[in-house]
């Protein structure tokens, strides 16, 4: 099936910068969205950011104008750029992609998480 390799995460001061990627791999036929998720524990799980096929983009309030989320088609790659880093944002941050296997047949998957911890 699908498989995604997150990596990026680690500790961070707050006002501070990190970058996330996660590569899709396995047997994909077509992509149609790629999306960044982080849930902080005994909280529900929140869409930070999502981009489809046609790089039509989604930020949640809480982080427009400070991350960013791109893209690479060819690679199977997204990116989340997270710029002036809170303490509110200290979260597990899920990849996923939403993927046909085939013509007919397609799914939602999720990496294993990566944490980003934002404190002084």
């Amino acid at each position: 099936h699908v498989q995604l390799g997150e990596s990026g995460g680690g500790l961070v001061q707050p006002g501070g910068s990190l970058r996330l990627s996660c590569v899709a791999s396995g047997n994909i036929f077509r992509i149609v969205a790629m999306s960044w998720y982080r849930q902080v524990p005994g909280e529900e799980c929140e869409l930070v950011a999502s981009i489809n096929a046609g790089h039509a983009i989604n930020y949640a309030d809480s982080v427009r104008g400070r991350f960013t989320i791109s893209r690479s088609n060819a690679e199977n790659t997204v990116y989340l750029q997270m710029n002036s880093l809170k303490p509110d944002d200290t979260a597990i941050y899920y990849c996923n992609t939403r993927a046909y296997v085939s013509t007919l047949q397609w799914g939602d998957y999720w990496g294993q998480g990566t944490q980003v911890t934002v404190s002084s």
